[in-house]
C-alpha cells in the first residue's frame, strides 16, 4: 500500500498557526482563573492561587441562579427539540413531495440566521402574543435552533437507515410502535444522543438570543456578560467561563465519538 505524502512544511506551520489562534485565548482563561490579581490582569500573573474557586463556590450566590436558569433552560430546549426534531427528520426521510427541499431549508434556517435577527423576530412575535418574559420565552427561543442540531442528525441517520428493515417489521406483524423501538430506534439512537448533547452545548451558553427573551431573567452567560462590563472579582468570571468551556467541551466530544461510531448504520442498503 502506498502511503499518503506527508504534508508540506507551509501547510503545517498554517494549521499550526491557526489551532493557536483558536485555542491561545481558551488558555488564557483558564489561566488568569488562578490568578492573585483581583481588579486587572497583567501577563505573567503576579502569581496563582484556588482562591477563586472557592469564592465562585462559597461566597458568590449571584451566580447559583443563573446557573439553574441556563441548565434548567438547556434541558428543557432539549427535550423539545429531541422530539421535534425527530419527527420533522421521520417526516421529510418518509415523504416524497413537491417543494420537500424548501421545507427542509426552512428547518435549517434559523441557525443560519444571525443571532440577532433570531433574537428580533422572537421578541417581536412575543409582543405581539402578549407573551411575558419567563423561562418559557427563552426555552422557546432556543429550541429554534436547537431542533436544527437534532433534525439534522437524525435525518442524516435515518438516511442511511434501510427501508427493507422496517417493511420486514411490518410484515412481521409489528405494529408502528414496537417497529420504532425495536427496530428504528436502536439505528438512529446514538444520534439522537449525539444531537441532544449538541443542542445542550448551544443552550448553555447561548447570549444573543437570551438577550432578546429573557426579560429580566439572567443566564449565567448574561452573568458573565454584566460581569465583563461591571467587573466586581475578575478572576472569578474566569472560573465561571472555565465551568462554561467544560459543560459544553464534554458534550460537543461526546457527540464526535458517538456520531463517529454511527457513521456505518447496521442495515444500511446503499
Amino acid at each position: 500500500m502506498r502511503s499518503e505524502p506527508a504534508a508540506s512544511l507551509p501547510l503545517r506551520l498554517a494549521a499550526i498557526g491557526g489551532l493557536l489562534f483558536l485555542h491561545i485565548p481558551l488558555a488564557l482563561i483558564i489561566l488568569y482563573a488562578f490568578t492573585t490579581e483581583e481588579k486587572s490582569f497583567q501577563f505573567p500573573p503576579p502569581g496563582l492561587t484556588l482562591r477563586w474557586f472557592s469564592v465562585a463556590w462559597f461566597d458568590r450566590p449571584d451566580i447559583w441562579g443563573p446557573l439553574w436558569l441556563s441548565v434548567k433552560v438547556a434541558v428543557l430546549a432539549t427535550l423539545i427539540a429531541l422530539v421535534l426534531g425527530t419527527l420533522a427528520a421521520a417526516a421529510l426521510w418518509r415523504a416524497r413531495f413537491f417543494g420537500k427541499d424548501s421545507i427542509s431549508l426552512l428547518f435549517i434556517l434559523p441557525i443560519a440566521l444571525p443571532g440577532i435577527i433570531t433574537g428580533i423576530a422572537l421578541r417581536s412575535a412575543f409582543d405581539i402574543m402578549s407573551i411575558p418574559f419567563s423561562t418559557w420565552t427563552i426555552v422557546l427561543g432556543h429550541a429554534t435552533f436547537c431542533i436544527v442540531v437534532v433534525y439534522n442528525n437524525a435525518l442524516a441517520r435515518f438516511r442511511r437507515l434501510s427501508g427493507s428493515m422496517i417493511e420486514a417489521s411490518m410484515d412481521l406483524g409489528a405494529n408502528g410502535t414496537q417497529t420504532f423501538r425495536h427496530v428504528i430506534l436502536p439505528q438512529i439512537g446514538s444520534a439522537l444522543l449525539a444531537g441532544g448533547m449538541l443542542a445542550f452545548a448551544l443552550s448553555f451558553d447561548e447570549v444573543i438570543v437570551t438577550t432578546f427573551t429573557a426579560g429580566q431573567q439572567s443566564t449565567l452567560p448574561i452573568w458573565m456578560l454584566n460581569e465583563l462590563i461591571r467587573p466586581r472579582q475578575r478572576p472569578v468570571t474566569n472560573v465561571v467561563a472555565l465551568i462554561v468551556i467544560a459543560v459544553t467541551f464534554l458534550p460537543i466530544l461526546a457527540a464526535y465519538y458517538l456520531t463517529r461510531e454511527g457513521e456505518h448504520t447496521g442495515g444500511s442498503g446503499k
